[in-house]
């Protein structure tokens, strides 16, 4: 069976596989039907795509150029690894027909290298350091891709949403931090159709893997060997089980978000690495008909509350290190250890909220502490869910509960079951799917929490 993230199966044509995708691609950006032979990845990242509202006939966009680019590839992480990319990349790509390109966790290119004709080619697509080559810019490239989906992706030809760059192909890794396992940005190789191959796509697996274990080794800088001016302070910001999310900063100053600035606050703290306005519009209302204007008003509102230097923007992000409660939550299940998180989880992120990226968010953290949960297999920590508000009619935690329990509690936890089945057979929790079902039950809260919120400090 081929490999679905390998962009050519092995023995296909080259040309006969470009008309075939051109097709698809026409029959996509026209009808919104995804045809064979598109893979699967390709035809989610065209979806997202499509959702961004990318055109098909679009073209890069300049963010960065002259002093500020200096200045920003200087300080960016991914400076202390770029000699290990050009000695790898660059035997890969000696014949001279192909590119190493980082980008930055937005998709922003850093560096685009190569053979002088190759380059000249690039830059006549755009493919040139400043330019954002994020799927919400460009469409589907491997870079932005790569970025999008924390994944490597492979990229062939007309699978490009653009069609700008339907000749060419690239193959793209994430690189992260290995101290925090935040996203730093991606390595890329661009080229011909050779790069379609298997190989193209291990190997820029194992560049990322190498770059990962280098910076393993580099310590980060400690904070006390920095000049005071330069210390960062940090912002504290709690929003789990509470519609309206507490921003804790310096000396202690507490301010209490409304439901949307939760919501903005929530989403830049789970992206460090900022947000377009964009990509923050598209999270905060995705398919609705809002206004750019809107959102600016909304973050203009929000600096006067926080300060005027508390965001930046270009991407939007604070100007201070934001750590969020629902962050440690999921460091503590990434490391296994499941009571701390329970501990430090007082209920689901801003459970009122129906931004849709808030929305996702949520659920990916509540099944997170759900699964680890269950595969936990303690009565006591499957006892804490079950009575919690946000628990109490999770049937699988309940089945997980009465497997661990005595023959009495076991019957007891079993009638449970029955009883919540039956009571969502016959309502609206059967005619709902799960996502539909999370919307539904915070709309009709008209803004209350629903359950006990806590208390106000």
């Amino acid at each position: 069976m081929d490999d679905p993230s390998v962009a050519l199966p092995g023995g296909a044509d080259p040309a006969e596989r470009t008309r075939e995708l051109r097709r698809a691609h026409a029959a996509f950006t026209q009808d919104g039907r995804v045809e064979a032979p598109v893979r699967a990845v390709i035809a989610r990242s065209w979806r997202r795509c499509a959702r961004a509202r990318v055109s098909p006939e679009c073209t890069p966009r300049m963010e960065l150029a002259g002093a500020e680019l200096r200045s920003y590839r200087e300080q960016h992480p991914l400076a202390r690894v770029l000699p290990l990319f050009r000695d790898l990349v660059g035997a890969f790509a000696s014949d001279g027909a192909h590119l190493l390109a980082v980008c930055d966790a937005r998709g922003s290119l850093l560096w685009v290298e190569g053979e002088p004709a190759t380059m000249r080619r690039a830059e006549g697509l755009g493919f040139v350091p400043g330019a954002r080559w994020a799927e919400t810019a460009m469409g589907t490239n491997a870079p932005g891709t790569a970025v999008a989906v924390g994944e490597p992706v492979q990229v062939f030809g007309a699978e490009h949403f653009s069609r700008r760059v339907h000749p060419w192909t690239c193959a793209a890794a994430p690189v992260r931090d290995p101290h925090t396992g935040r996203l730093l940005g991606a390595i890329d190789v661009t080229g011909g159709d050779w790069l379609a191959h298997p190989h193209s796509l291990a190997f820029v697996r194992a560049v990322a893997c190498a770059a990962e274990a280098r910076l393993a080794l580099l310590d980060p800088v400690p904070l006390d060997r920095l000049p005071p001016a330069a210390r960062p302070i940090a912002l504290d910001l709690t929003a789990l089980g509470r519609d309206e999310a507490l921003l804790t900063g310096p000396g202690g100053r507490e301010v209490r978000l409304g439901r949307r600035h939760s919501e903005i606050m929530a989403l830049l703290a789970h992206h460090p690495e900022g947000l377009s306005g964009e990509e923050l519009a598209i999270a905060l209302y995705e398919d609705e008909s809002v206004s750019p204007v809107t959102l600016r008003a909304e973050m203009s509102r929000l600096r006067g509350l926080l300060g005027p230097r508390a965001l930046l923007s270009r991407p939007y992000r604070t100007a201070a290190p934001l750590e969020a409660d629902f962050s440690a939550v999921t460091r503590h299940l990434a490391s296994g250890a499941v009571s701390a998180a329970l501990a430090r989880y007082p209920g689901p992120l801003l459970p009122a909220s129906t931004a849709p990226g808030v929305v996702r968010l949520r659920r990916h953290i509540g099944e997170q502490a759900r699964a680890a949960v269950i595969a936990r297999a303690d009565p006591g920590l499957l006892t804490d869910w079950v009575c919690s508000p946000w628990g109490a009619e999770d049937t699988d935690v309940w089945r997980a509960l009465a497997a661990v329990l005595p023959p009495a509690g076991r019957r007891a936890a079993l009638a449970r079951v029955r009883t919540i089945d039956a009571e969502l057979g016959s309502g609206l929790g059967a005619e709902l799917s799960s996502s539909e079902a999370d919307l539904h039950a915070a709309r009709s809260s008209r803004g209350r929490a629903t359950y006990r919120q806590p208390a106000r400090p």
